[in-house]
């Protein structure tokens, strides 16, 4: 698959993603084209009956790499625009139960692998946010179709527009987090919820599911098609760089 995360069969139909892209699973095309294909395999395989995405790094994705994308022409701007629109798509559209294990920060970019999942646990350093706005850049289509679904209109304006996280509390109240739990015992909670989700019919829940994200996802796709993957005049403007660079620091 990819040196970025490793699969790992629990045992009962559960797969458990872990991520390790060092130092804060920052997003790559290579990285989100790995996690694609891993997911299009899942999709197919009977023997999957539930997955948990989790991080063996110290937070859950902190996004993309701000100082790489400094450095950044149109085509690598082309590039991580069509990883994050199919990535994410074929997460959020995966017909099988999705757990995410919430470790720490989850911002930007990294948000959606929480946005993607069905079920999301959040330990007690968890935080959750949309940073775009601070770095001068959009949403590209595909997240941002997700973030109108999955979030109140409430919270997608004050997490878009302020471009500052919600702790592991405010996320919980919001809905965004399912549950809180101590951080020693994140991924004991996560492999429970996994097996209770296991259980349930599968061909039942997969059509569910479709029906409750069907819609959107099918807007991303024909978005994609439209050309959303490589949009005209690329993905960052003249504020991007400079935003990135005062959001970095000084080297």
């Amino acid at each position: 698959m990819s040196g970025d995360f490793t699969v790992e069969d629990l045992g009962g139909g559960i797969t458990r993603v872990m991520l390790h892209r060092a130092p804060v699973n920052a997003l790559t095309p290579a990285f989100l084209d790995a996690l694609s294909e891993f997911y299009d395999s899942a999709a197919k395989d009977d023997n999957v009956r539930a997955i948990i995405i989790a991080s063996g790094q110290k937070v859950l994705s902190g996004g993309l790499d701000l100082k790489a994308a400094q450095g950044f022409d149109h085509a690598d701007e082309m590039e991580i625009v069509r990883g994050l629109n199919q990535s994410f798509a074929k997460l959020y559209a995966l017909p099988k139960p999705t757990i995410c294990a919430v470790n720490s920060a989850a911002i930007a970019g990294g948000f959606f692998f929480v946005l993607g999942c069905d079920y999301r646990i959040g330990d007690t350093r968890a935080s959750v946010g949309l940073a775009e706005v601070r770095v001068g850049a959009t949403l590209p289509k595909g997240p941002e179709a997700i973030a109108k679904a999955e979030l109140h209109a409430n919270d997608l304006r004050k997490l878009l527009l302020n471009g500052q996280p919600y702790n592991a509390e405010q996320a919980l109240a919001a809905g965004i987090l399912d549950e809180i739990v101590e951080n020693d015992t994140l991924m004991e909670r996560a492999l429970k919820v996994a097996e209770q989700y296991a259980a349930l019919p599968p061909n039942t829940y997969a059509t569910v599911k479709a029906q409750l994200r069907g819609a959107t996802v099918e807007a991303i796709e024909t978005a994609m098609k439209n050309g959303a993957n490589a949009p005209e005049g690329g993905w960052f403007s003249d504020e991007t760089k400079p935003a990135m660079a005062a959001m970095v620091g000084p080297a």
